[in-house]
């Protein structure tokens, strides 16, 4: 019977490597901590580096929450050619003369910021008609890919490396293609362009500072130290306003059962704009669940097991 290895629990923040996919640099810290179960918050592609927060164990659990957090990258913008995946993987589609300046950049920026439309890359995970965009691609089959709503919430030029390259810091919001923010950019300024370098450099709570990277952990081996890196389950929950309850309360929330805010005196707790948003239940500094409020009850949307 093959092992299915051990139990562990809370998130790593790893910092990824150039050239290997997420899927790969998952598969090898989990080999590492030997974990039954893991996941990860929001793929990055192989040309990518930085922040891929991986979730153990009872951590899978809130990886949509993870997701769901504000994500910042750098990002290298360079000038001159359109390429067919919009990054430097993909061939060149087209080209231009065309080098903006830093003034007619820095103007432009303002009208990417906010609630935009955004049409998603060819060469994306999305699915046309049960199949995945960049399969289309590549096997030339017609992509048309719908406008759909992101959020921006910061982006700015950061320097320019050379005429021909634009270094950009983005802060935006899920589903955002920063490979899409360049092409249409590099558009408006009437010239090409596509991301030549991109680090991400925060996933919600997760940031570089707290990254290791897989060279580092590796390095660790199967010593008790790669422990040391862990972060608890609740990390990713850290903007969601925490319940306090007992250890009666926790129990019944562990076994399904909803708790009445009236009987438990705990409504003053409770925000007052809180609504259907979720609360993290915590029995002193243990997660117990994520719950929300129904009904005058208090019911478990995800039970955190101890």
């Amino acid at each position: 019977m093959k092992r299915r290895g051990q139990r562990v629990d809370g998130w790593l923040v790893l910092d990824k490597p150039l050239g290997i996919t997420s899927a790969k640099a998952v598969a090898a810290v989990r080999r590492l901590f030997d974990a039954a179960k893991v996941g990860h918050g929001g793929t990055l592609d192989p040309l990518a580096t930085g922040v891929l927060p991986i979730a153990f164990g009872e951590a899978t659990k809130t990886v949509a929450w993870a997701m769901d957090g504000r994500k910042a990258y750098r990002v290298r913008m360079r000038f001159g050619e359109a390429r067919s995946t919009d990054d430097a993987e993909g061939e060149v589609t087209e080209t231009s003369a065309v080098r903006p300046d830093d003034q007619a950049i820095a103007a432009a920026l303002p009208r990417y910021c906010g609630a935009i439309q955004q049409v998603p890359p060819d060469y994306s995970a999305i699915k046309l008609g049960g199949q995945r965009a960049y399969k289309l691609a590549r096997n030339d089959q017609p992509v048309a890919l719908s406008p759909r709503t992101v959020e921006v919430f910061r982006f700015e030029l950061a320097g320019r490396p050379s005429p021909d390259e634009a270094d950009l810091v983005v802060e935006c919001g899920k589903g955002t293609y920063i490979r899409s923010l360049v092409r249409d950019l590099a558009r408006d300024l009437g010239s090409v362009a596509y991301v030549a370098g991109l680090r991400r450099t925060q996933v919600g709570p997760f940031s570089e500072n707290r990254a290791i990277s897989l060279a580092m952990l590796e390095g660790l081996g199967h010593s008790p130290a790669r422990f040391e890196h862990l972060l608890p389950v609740e990390t990713a929950l850290d903007d969601i306003p925490v319940l306090a309850v007992t250890e009666e309360e926790a129990s019944r929330l562990r076994s399904g059962q909803a708790l009445p805010m009236l009987r438990t005196g705990i409504r003053d707790t409770v925000p007052d704009d809180q609504g259907a948003a979720p609360l993290r239940a915590m029995l002193e500094n243990r997660l117990v669940a994520l719950v929300r409020i129904d009904g005058g009850m208090i019911r478990s949307v995800r039970v955190i097991n101890p």
